[in-house]
């Protein structure tokens, strides 16, 4: 398997940028300045969610029980990988209080550690 096209700069960490192509077939090259779509400029752990939610049909739940993860985590990292797309999600403060306290029952139950407790709760502030 081929490695995955760097997105930042190891020197400097600014965004890359594609600059060239090349067939493989040929060897024919095209230069020149190239936009990428959003989801090539995803880093790994979004992408790999992005594949899973296309592979699961969009089954949350069914993502859950694949990455072995408490639901609000699944939904945090997905609405993480929304943000990283543009796609600004809307919260009501009534849903977002519902979720602090879905964190705190999970995490009071034992379901949940309070790293990821802590982690879900920093998620739901940036909504």
């Amino acid at each position: 398997m081929k490695p995955l096209m760097p997105h930042e700069c190891p020197v400097c960490h600014d965004r890359l940028e594609v600059t060239g192509l090349a067939c493989p077939s040929c060897q024919t090259r095209v230069e020149g300045r190239f936009v990428v779509n959003e989801f090539a400029a995803l880093p790994p752990e979004q992408l790999e969610i992005l594949r899973l939610f296309v592979k699961t049909r969009g089954n949350l739940k069914e993502m859950e029980r694949i990455l072995g993860v408490s639901y609000p985590t699944v939904r945090a990292r997905f609405e993480g990988l929304l943000r990283s797309l543009g796609y600004e999600t809307e919260v009501g403060e009534d849903e977002a209080r519902l979720d602090r306290a879905h964190v705190l029952e999970r995490l009071e139950k034992g379901e949940i550690s309070a790293d990821e407790a802590a982690e879900l709760l920093r998620a739901l502030r940036k909504r």
